[in-house]
C-alpha cells in the first residue's frame, strides 16, 4: 500500500530510522505472534480428533499447552502494540511541527491568501487521521499482512489443492478492494474540504457576530450555516455508504469461500485424500485467515483517508517560502537607526510595481511620517523593512547595511512594529510584553514603563502575571496597544514602525498612548504611517506618497506654506497653517 500512495506515506519512512531500536523491539515481538498461529493451527487438528477419541487426559494436556501458546501470543501482541505505537506517533508529532516550522515562513502574502479554519483543520483533524493511520499501519496492517502471508503458508502446506481454490478468490476481492479505496479516498477528499470551509465560515462568524447582530442578519448567517453543514453531512455520507457497502460485499465471497472449503473438503474425506485432523487444522487456519482480510480490508479504506489527509498537509510545503538568508550574511552590531532607500522599486506582482524607484532617507533619531491615500505604498514600505517582502530593485541600507545582506532575524530584532491592530496570545502579560524573547522581569517592567503601562498592569488583580485572554479581550484598546508598544521596544530596537498605532482609541486613551509613544520613540529612529495627520505635525520629516511614489516632503509648517496635496489633505481634516 505504500509503494502505491502517490501522497507520500513513503516519504514518512525516514523519520521512523531515529527509532530503529524500539522497532526492532517491536517487530521482535511481532514474529513471536504471528509465529504462534502455525502452532495453535497444528494444535487444533491434533485437539478436534482427541475429542471424539475419549482421551480425557491427552485432551487436557493439549488444552494446557493451547492456553500457554496462547498467553504467549497475547503477550507477545501487548508487545508489539505497545513498542511501535511510540514511534509512530513521534513521527507524526515531527510531521506536524515541521509543517508548522514550515507554515511560519510561508510568504506573508501567500499566508494571507490561506484560511485560517482551513489550516487549523489541516493541522489538527488531518494531522490525526496521518497519525492514526501510520499507528494502524505500523501495529495492526504489517501484522495482519505477515499473519495472512504466514497462515496461507501452512494452508499450502496442509492441502495445497484446497488452498488453490481459495486463491482464486483473491483477486476478485483484491479487485473490490481496490475500487472501493479509490472512491473512498475520493469522497474523503470532497468531505474533508468541506469541514475546512465549514471552519473557515465558523471562524468569520464567530469573529463576526458582533457586526452581524448589529446588522440583524442573524437569519442570513443561521441560512449560511446550515447550507454548508449540510454539504458536509452530504460529504460525509457518501464516504459512509461507500465503506458500509464494502463490507457486505466482501463479507458474501468470504461467505461463498468457506462453504466452497467445506464442500471441497468433504468430497476430498470422501476420495481419502483428506483426513479429518488434517481438515480441523485447515478449517482453524480459514477461520484464523479471516480476521486479518478483514483488519487488512478496513485498514486500506482508513489508509485512502489518510492519504487524502497527507496529500492535504503536504499543500501547505508548495506554498511560496521566505527568502533565504544569504549564506555570507552580515553582522548588525550595535546600530544607530540611520536609514536610507536608494531607488528602491518593487511590486507584489513585477508586472504591476507599487512603488516607483524610491528615494528616502531618514537620520538617526529622526521620526519620518508617511502619509497618503490608501493604496499608495506606506504599508509596503514597512513590509520591505521587516523583510517580509524584498526589493526587485534599488536597495534598502540600515547603517550602509544592506538589508538583502542579513538575517531576518536578526534584522527584526533591531526593526520593531507597532501595528494599528494589536495582536496579543492568550498568557500572562509578562509573557505577552517579552514575547518569546530571552528578557528578565526587570527588562519587561523597564519597558512597560517606558510604553506608559506599567500603571495599569500593576493594577489588574495578579500584576504582571494577570492572564491576558484570547484577543485581550479582558483589557481595554488603549490597554493593549500599551502592551503591544512595551512589546517593541522590550528588545531596544534601532527602529520602530509604527502603523496608524491610535487611530482606532477614543481621546482619552489616545493621550495615553501617545505618552507611552513619545516616551519610546525617544532616541531611535521612527516611521510613522499616519492618516489622521494632526499625529504627525511634530514629525522631522513628513514623506507624501501617491502610487507609489513620493510626490512631495519636508516638515509641516514648509509643506503647509508649499501648498499642494498634503496642505490639502490637511485642510479636509481641518488641520491649519500652525502659524495661524
Amino acid at each position: 500500500m505504500l509503494s502505491s500512495s502517490s501522497a507520500g506515506f513513503r516519504r514518512l519512512l525516514p523519520l521512523l530510522r531515529p527509532h530503529w531500536r524500539q522497532l526492532s523491539w517491536g517487530i521482535g515481538c511481532m514474529i513471536l505472534y504471528v509465529g504462534s498461529f502455525p502452532l495453535l493451527i497444528r494444535l487444533a487438528g491434533v485437539l478436534f480428533p482427541a475429542l471424539g477419541s475419549g482421551d480425557l487426559r491427552g485432551v487436557l494436556r493439549l488444552i494446557v499447552l493451547a492456553i500457554v501458546i496462547f498467553a504467549v501470543q497475547k503477550l507477545a501482541q501487548f508487545g508489539q502494540d505497545s513498542l511501535l505505537a511510540g514511534p509512530a506517533l513521534l513521527v507524526s508529532q515531527q510531521l506536524r511541527s515541521d509543517l508548522f516550522r514550515r507554515l511560519q515562513s510561508v510568504e506573508l502574502g501567500a499566508l494571507e491568501k490561506l484560511s485560517a479554519g482551513d489550516l487549523t483543520y489541516r493541522l489538527t483533524e488531518d494531522a490525526d487521521r496521518v497519525s492514526e493511520v501510520l499507528y494502524k499501519t505500523i501495529h495492526d496492517t504489517l501484522p495482519s499482512v505477515l499473519q495472512l502471508l504466514t497462515v496461507l503458508g501452512v494452508m499450502l502446506w496442509l492441502d495445497w489443492k484446497l488452498t488453490a481454490a481459495i486463491l482464486l478468490l483473491a483477486p476478485v476481492i483484491v479487485w473490490l478492494v481496490s475500487l472501493f479505496g479509490a472512491r473512498v479516498m475520493a469522497a474523503t477528499e470532497r468531505s474533508q474540504q468541506k469541514v475546512s470551509e465549514l471552519a473557515g465560515l465558523l471562524g468569520e462568524a464567530i469573529e463576526g457576530l458582533p457586526l452581524v447582530r448589529a446588522f440583524a442578519a442573524e437569519p442570513w448567517l443561521q441560512s449560511r450555516f446550515e447550507a454548508e453543514i449540510d454539504q458536509h453531512r452530504r460529504a460525509r455520507h457518501r464516504t459512509y455508504s461507500l465503506v458500509a457497502l464494502q463490507h457486505p460485499v466482501v463479507g458474501i465471497i468470504e461467505v461463498v469461500g468457506l462453504f466452497a472449503v467445506l464442500a471441497l473438503g468433504a468430497a476430498r474425506i470422501q476420495s481419502g485424500d483428506l483426513n479429518i485432523a488434517g481438515l480441523s487444522s485447515y478449517l482453524t487456519g480459514l477461520v484464523v485467515l479471516i480476521d486479518p482480510i478483514a483488519h487488512v480490508t478496513n485498514n486500506f479504506n482508513e489508509f485512502q483517508q489518510g492519504q487524502a489527509s497527507l496529500r492535504r498537509l503536504r499543500q501547505i510545503e508548495n506554498e511560496p517560502q521566505e527568502p533565504a538568508d544569504p549564506q555570507d550574511a552580515k553582522s548588525l552590531g550595535d546600530l544607530r537607526g540611520e536609514l536610507r532607500f536608494e531607488a528602491v522599486s518593487f511590486g507584489y506582482d513585477p508586472a504591476e510595481p507599487v512603488l516607483h524607484q524610491l528615494d528616502l532617507q531618514a537620520r538617526a533619531g529622526d521620526v519620518l511620517a508617511l502619509v497618503g491615500p490608501s493604496g499608495a505604498g506606506k504599508s509596503t514600505l514597512f513590509s520591505l523593512l521587516l523583510r517580509f517582502n524584498t526589493c526587485q530593485r534599488g536597495r534598502i541600507l540600515l547603517d550602509g547595511l544592506d538589508l538583502s545582506e542579513l538575517r531576518a532575524r536578526e534584522l527584526r530584532r533591531q526593526v520593531a512594529l507597532v501595528p494599528q491592530r494589536t495582536t496579543v496570545f492568550s498568557g500572562t502579560v509578562l509573557e505577552a510584553i517579552r514575547f518569546g524573547r530571552d528578557a528578565s522581569d526587570a527588562d519587561v517592567i523597564k519597558a512597560a514603563q517606558l510604553a506608559n503601562a506599567d500603571e495599569f498592569i500593576r493594577a489588574m488583580p495578579d500584576g504582571y502575571q494577570s492572564l491576558l485572554e484570547e484577543r485581550g479581550s479582558n483589557v481595554s484598546g488603549g490597554q493593549l496597544q500599551r502592551i503591544a508598544i512595551a512589546r517593541a521596544v522590550l528588545g531596544n530596537p534601532a527602529l520602530l514602525l509604527l502603523d496608524e498605532a491610535t487611530s482606532a482609541l477614543d481621546a482619552e486613551a489616545e493621550a495615553a498612548v501617545q505618552l507611552g509613544l513619545r516616551q519610546a520613540m525617544a532616541g531611535r529612529t521612527v516611521l510613522v504611517i499616519a492618516h489622521r495627520l494632526a499625529t504627525v505635525q511634530e514629525a522631522d520629516q513628513i514623506v507624501v506618497l501617491e502610487q507609489g511614489a513620493i510626490v512631495d516632503r519636508g516638515t509641516h509648517d514648509q509643506l503647509m506654506r508649499r501648498g499642494g496635496r498634503y496642505r490639502d489633505l490637511c485642510e479636509r481634516q481641518f488641520i491649519r497653517d500652525l502659524q495661524n
